[in-house]
């Protein structure tokens, strides 16, 4: 996403839609729970769910062996919307399905596990289905829309409610104000038990619910903080024909930063759905994102540097192949990583660096750049833009390298040699 694209946004888009954007692009965030994972860490913390199962294999009847209700929800498990109306490569249509029959249910599984299932929002080969959860369907009278995010705007957690759940909050949003309600969470005294019970009054809940509605209101809060979490959308939250208040689906995302102490939730992702590069950049703490159809490889130290530099490529008639910013204290090993991902797109017909030496010493990554054009024998054209810290040291290591690496003084010298080197 452009720089100009970002301001277009943050131009027009409602002040709600804001804090969705914000949360976005201020740090990084890579980690996906399929469903089913969700769902088992708010039954953790004492949410309320669907009970569930499971089933990774086909004709794996004992998973649902001792799994009675009166009537089972099917669905495919992969990171993307829209599975409902989606279909898969043998023919079979929809990747959500209802049945009272459990016999029912195992075929149903056995015609998802194994193929791809394609949406809207998956490539359009589709993804690959490996696990299915068969879950407890509830009967649901009403949908609520509740939602946890980490703002900047408001330095902590912001609640983000509506009682007009099951659809597109930004809609939402836009239409009916009014509808949506926002409460800034003071993140060192936490959310008290009236302002839950006020939640709980706003999504409209009644007599007793109210007061169910608040307590899951807390746990899902309490959740919130304990596990690093950036955001808990919860749509719906929603009230059965049984009078219970239930979250049916959820969306938790996590923030990397806290790796360190959430070991357990970042051992759950599964990476076989993401791009092999995304994945091995992230192992060096790079962030990289390909972009289809570019043809410039970029390597550049801090995202509104890399979005700025993905600009100025456009500009000239070029195409960027890639975001990847090294970060402020970029090491030689990282960017020789960078070069190894950058190199390994077959697109690249060029590459260019952009780096501005603020934390990070232009030295280190001159030598980078160095030791990187040696161990992979680079044979496309390669730009490099320093400056800052120690920039004369690195334009003198650059230039008795005795390498074809062309410099330039500025960003747009830059992004002008890079896109004639390819034509």
């Amino acid at each position: 996403m452009s720089s100009i694209i970002l301001r277009q946004l943050n131009n027009k888009i409602p002040r709600i839609n804001k804090i969705f954007v914000t949360s976005l692009i201020q740090q990084k965030r890579h980690l996906n729970l399929l469903e089913f994972q969700s769902k088992k860490l708010l039954d953790e913390a004492g949410v309320a769910i669907q009970k569930f199962r499971v089933l990774e294999s086909k004709n794996d009847e004992k998973v649902l062996e001792d799994f009675n209700v009166k009537e089972y929800v099917i669905k495919a498990q992969i990171l993307a919307g829209g599975r409902g109306k989606g279909h898969f490569d043998n023919g079979f249509k929809g990747g959500v399905h209802l049945t009272t029959d459990k016999s029912q249910a195992l075929e149903l599984v056995n015609k998802m596990l194994g193929h791809k299932l394609i949406t809207n929002q998956t490539p359009t080969d589709g993804i690959e289905v490996k696990k299915v959860m068969v879950a407890d369907s509830v009967n649901i009278v009403r949908e609520t829309y509740f939602c946890i995010v980490l703002d900047r705007e408001h330095n902590g957690p912001v609640i983000i409610a509506s009682p007009d759940g099951g659809m597109d909050i930004e809609k939402v949003a836009k239409e009916t104000p009014e509808r949506v309600k926002t409460v800034a969470v003071n993140s060192v005294t936490g959310l008290s038990h009236q302002t839950a019970v006020e939640l709980a009054q706003f999504l409209q809940f009644k007599g007793a619910l109210v007061e169910k509605a608040a307590h899951q209101i807390e746990r899902l809060y309490d959740l919130f903080s304990k596990v690093d979490a950036t955001q808990i959308e919860i749509n719906p939250l929603a009230e059965t024909d049984d009078e219970r208040v239930i979250a049916v689906d959820a969306k938790l995302n996590f923030d990397d930063n806290a790796q360190f102490r959430q070991k357990a939730i970042f051992e759950m992702e599964d990476t076989s759905e993401s791009d092999p590069k995304e994945v091995e950049a992230s192992k060096y703490q790079l962030n990289y994102i390909s972009m289809e159809g570019g043809n410039i490889g970029c390597m550049v130290n801090g995202a509104g540097l890399a979005m700025a530099t993905m600009d100025i490529i456009k500009l000239h008639g070029g195409e960027p192949a890639n975001f990847l910013d090294v970060g402020g204290g970029a090491r030689e090993d990282q960017v020789l990583k960078a070069f190894h991902i950058i190199t390994s797109d077959k697109n690249v017909k060029a590459i260019l660096v952009n780096v501005f030496g603020g934390i990070v010493n232009c030295a280190t990554i001159a030598n980078g750049i160095i030791k990187a054009c040696q161990s992979i024998n680079l044979t496309v054209p390669l730009i490099v833009r320093l400056e800052g810290n120690n920039v004369d040291a690195a334009k003198k290591l650059l230039s008795e390298s005795g390498l074809n690496i062309q410099t330039a003084e500025d960003l747009d010298t830059a992004a002008e040699k890079a896109v004639s080197a390819i034509k």
